[in-house]
Formats: structure tokens, sequence, C-alpha cells
């Protein structure tokens, strides 16, 4: 009788990982889209654009790039377990997806200021339990969520009053809305040029011990 040399049990390789780790940093991308939008309406909530329809490209920013972009960044964010990251992402994408939409439907909503007012003091309080999150983060994120704090707080106070608009509380805000958009746009260069190249280029103050202060990219950019 011959011998049936052919193994029952052949050794299979080890199954890959179906969801391979994320190699680039989502961060940026969400930071990019958060911060010109909200230097699009923060000029606007200063009043320094008074054009009728200034508002139709902040809700087109609103609704595909601090909206859209921003929020499928924060799922990367929660695919790369940073739940400070995903959080903050998707919260804000979501603020502004719901800017999007309830900023089309004031004008036939009649009186609305206080629950206006309510809503901006709940993203107000929102983002200063997450800037206590960012002392652990960097100096750049715990910039961006303390004057983001101040922004809505500012806001929430003018959406309370009543009489004409705008406000001179929401113009204030207007103001701190464009120091946040401007800082938030430095937090997301930063992540862009210091990975691109290698170093640190754009410091943002790391807090976390042993964190590396740039993270050379693991396939060099094309040329």
């Amino acid at each position: 009788m011959n011998e049936d040399t052919r193994s029952l049990h052949p050794e299979r390789p080890p199954a890959e990982d179906p969801l391979p780790a994320v190699r680039g940093d989502p961060a940026p991308l969400g930071l990019a889209g958060f911060a010109f939008t909200t230097l699009l309406l923060s000029i606007v909530n200063t009043n320094l654009l008074k054009e009728a329809g200034a508002i139709v490209p902040v809700l087109g920013l609103a609704a595909f790039y601090g909206g859209l972009a921003q929020f499928v960044a924060g799922l990367f964010e929660f695919r790369r377990g940073n739940t400070f990251g995903a959080t903050a992402l998707v919260s804000y994408a979501a603020f502004w997806l719901s800017y999007w939409w309830i900023a089309q439907r004031l004008a036939f909503a009649g009186d609305v200021h206080n629950a206006l007012g309510l809503f901006l003091l709940g993203w107000c309080i929102f983002t200063a339990y997450m800037a206590v999150a960012a002392f652990r983060v960097s100096l750049a994120v715990l910039m961006v969520l303390v004057l983001l704090a101040l922004t809505y707080l500012f806001l929430a106070i003018g959406a309370f009053q009543t009489g004409a608009q705008p406000h001179a509380m929401t113009q204030v805000g207007g103001w701190f809305g464009i120091a946040t958009g401007l800082v938030a746009w430095y937090a997301s260069a930063a992540g862009v040029i210091n990975e691109t190249h290698g170093r640190t280029v754009l410091p943002v103050g790391l807090r976390r011990p042993g964190q590396a202060p740039a993270r050379v990219p693991s396939v060099p950019p094309e040329a």
C-alpha cells in the first residue's frame, strides 16, 4: 500500500489583519476643515464682511469641509485608538453639520434666540472640558480649545440678547473665532509639515511624556 505523502493539515500562513493600521495622521485634515470654516464664519460674525449672501460660502464649507471631511478624519482617529482626537473631530464635525442645517431654517423659525443661546452654551461647556484634556496633548491644541470656548461663550451671550443684529458680544465672539481659526490652521500646518519633513519645523508644544516631536513618514513623499 502506497503511503500518501500529502499533508492532511497543510500549514496556512497567518491571516492578515483585514483592517491594517492607518499610517497617515487624520488630525491635520480635521483641523484644516475646522479652521477654514471657523475663520470664514467668524469674519461674518465680526461684521467685517457685510455682503448679504456671505453666509452661502460658509454653509458650503460647513457641510463639506468642516462637516463631512472632519467627520471622516474623526472616524480614522477612532481606528487609531485616539479617544481625544476622535471625540473632538467627530463632535465639531457634527456642530458644523448641525449649523448647516439650522442656519437655512432660521428665517422661517421665528424667535429662537434663547434656544440658539443654549445651543452655543452647550458647545462652550463641551469645549471647556475638552480643553482640560488638551493639557496632555499639545499647547497648540490647548490654545485652539481655550479660544474656541471663549468664542462659544461670547456668541452664546450675543444670541441670548434681543434687538438688531449683530450684537456687540457676537462681534467679540467673531474676533475670538478668527483667532481660533488661525491657531487651528497653524496646528494643521504643523502636523502636515512636521510629518512630511520628518522633524519639527513648526513646534506645537507636545505635552505627552516621551512623545516624539515628529514622526518620520514610512513612505517618502514623491518628488
